[in-house]
């Protein structure tokens, strides 16, 4: 790590990782500019437009996965920033759905692009500290849909200003982190370091305890994610103001996250991942069952299950599955964001022909199912380790 700026790097990925998190409460704000009540798509058709968030995210973190070891971090970082820039700019002057899909899809294919590249560059710059560190990197995800909901309250309703406007928010982290890369040094993969071969590392994918882990985010991370996303049309009718409830859930997931180096070590990895889906699946089901101010305290609950689903299932991965390399973690990042594609059209399908309640129960199921996964992982771990 010689003539490497970790603290430098560590800053840089964080701002890239904010935009991620800008753009997550962008488009959550901007179901109201595009759906009913906007230019009139149905919430099916908006869950089709910003599906390509999630699983452009995964074409381009599955193909980014295995030329990060050959091309190395800092090509695929730098050609992240290139199609975020596109993405911002397309998402400025969309006007109809096939435009918000294009846009989407590039801010989304810079995400998975990142994620391809930072998850593996802080492993293995904090070789010791991997679950804690990247949990502190993806402080920022939740950090900015809480900056993204506050500014879109403040912007567009407290100040009537233009969406387009607030989408130029996104330009700010964009050039932060572009000036903190500029001229950097970048560390290699923690699998090249290591010196494990591409068929060891291919032939662990198959390993059944990456496939479980795999199988698992398909779950957490719709679980978060799609409930979130989709906040604004899922609250519509609890008498609260969605976007405040969004950065109030993604305040604790920040602290959380800051924090996580505690309750790593008193409830290891498979500890934390059991704990996070009980409490998920209470607060999921106490959102179907009350409203008002009460939302807040199952928001709460809510937040504080998927506030380690994310970084501790690659922190686990990374800990436990080493030699599955930077294409492990890609795998897994992709398998995530793919999971939120598809339940996207689905929620908005029963908010369409049932009611923002049904789609609430039914996500609830998710986490439910968890429960029984991450107990028998936690006493696999367990009986492993004796």
């Amino acid at each position: 790590m010689e003539h490497i700026n970790k603290n430098r790097l560590f800053i840089a990925s964080c701002m890239a990782l904010l935009v991620a998190g800008l753009s997550f409460a962008v488009r959550a704000r901007l179901e109201t500019v595009f759906g009913p009540e906007g230019i009139g798509l149905t919430l099916e058709q908006l869950g089709y437009a910003l599906g390509p968030a999630f699983w452009g995210y995964t074409l381009a973190v599955v193909i980014g996965g295995p030329l990060v070891d050959a091309l190395g971090i800092k090509k695929i970082t730098w050609i992240g920033f290139i199609i975020h820039l596109i993405g911002i700019i397309w998402s400025i002057v969309a006007g109809d759905m096939t435009a918000l899909f294009m846009a989407t899809l590039f801010i989304g294919a810079a995400n998975g692009l990142f994620e391809a590249a930072l998850n593996p560059m802080v492993a293995s710059m904090y070789p010791n500290e991997k679950t804690k560190m990247l949990n502190k990197f993806h402080v920022w995800f939740p950090g900015g849909i809480i900056i993204g909901s506050i500014l879109g309250w403040l912007m567009m309703d407290v100040m009537g200003l233009g969406w387009q406007l607030y989408v130029a928010v996104l330009f700010v982290p964009l050039i932060v982190y572009a000036l903190l890369f500029f001229g950097q040094k970048f560390p290699v993969t923690e699998r090249v370091q290591m010196g494990i071969s591409t068929g060891k590392m291919l032939s662990s994918l198959g390993k059944p305890l990456f496939i479980f882990m795999v199988l698992c985010m398909f779950l957490t991370a719709a679980s978060e994610l799609g409930t979130t996303q989709r906040i604004e049309s899922l609250l519509k009718t609890s008498g609260v103001n969605a976007l405040l409830v969004l950065a109030f859930i993604n305040g604790i997931m920040a602290l959380g996250r800051a924090f996580a180096g505690q309750v790593v070590h008193k409830l290891q990895p498979s500890g934390m991942l059991l704990f996070s889906a009980i409490f998920t699946f209470i607060g999921l089901w106490l959102m179907t069952v009350t409203s008002g101010a009460m939302i807040f305290g199952a928001a709460a609950i809510f937040a504080i299950g998927v506030t380690f689903f994310w970084p501790t299932m690659l922190g686990f991965v990374a800990e436990y599955l080493p030699e599955t390399g930077a294409l492990g973690l890609s795998i897994l990042g992709g398998a995530g964001m793919l999971s939120v594609s598809l339940v996207l059209p689905v929620m908005g399908n029963l908010m369409d022909n049932a009611s923002p309640l049904e789609a609430l129960r039914t996500m609830s199921l998710l986490p439910a199912i968890l429960i029984i996964a991450f107990t028998g992982l936690y006493f696999y771990m367990k009986k492993r380790a004796s």
